[in-house]
């Protein structure tokens, strides 16, 4: 199996950057269409743990849409042959250091996050 191709990690780093696009600017329908539509797709936030494609759109519809705002400080994507990538992130909101997780598959309509996980760094005291 080759690691990093380039032209695949290029595809995933697209994908990667159309999703924090849509997530710091609440862009609800490019966040749903970037998650794989089964009930097998799991997202594991912060605060929530989401099992299923609608509950995952059903989270999104209800969150809020102000503070999304954040600086992502170090994001490594790496690919597994031509269908399969990790997109992994640490990123920084309200003085605050988060980390997430992506796993990303090839699915015949495109990229798709199949499994995603989001936490916070303790605050600092």
């Amino acid at each position: 199996m080759q690691i990093d191709i380039p032209e695949v990690v290029a595809e995933v780093s697209e994908a990667f950057q159309r999703y924090e696009t849509a997530l710091v600017t609440n862009d609800v329908a490019v966040l749903d269409e970037l998650f794989w539509n089964d009930p097998r797709t799991i997202r594991y936030g912060a605060t929530e743990i989401l099992h299923g494609y609608a509950e995952i759109m059903e989270f999104r519809a209800s969150r809020p849409s102000v503070g999304l705002e954040r600086t992502l400080l170090r994001t490594v994507i790496t690919t597994h042959g031509r269908d399969f990538a990790t997109a992994n992130t640490t990123f920084a909101r309200n003085g605050r250091t988060g980390r997430q997780s992506q796993t990303w598959v090839r699915l015949p309509e495109g990229w798709r996050v199949v499994s995603a996980h989001v936490s916070l760094m303790p605050a600092e005291s």
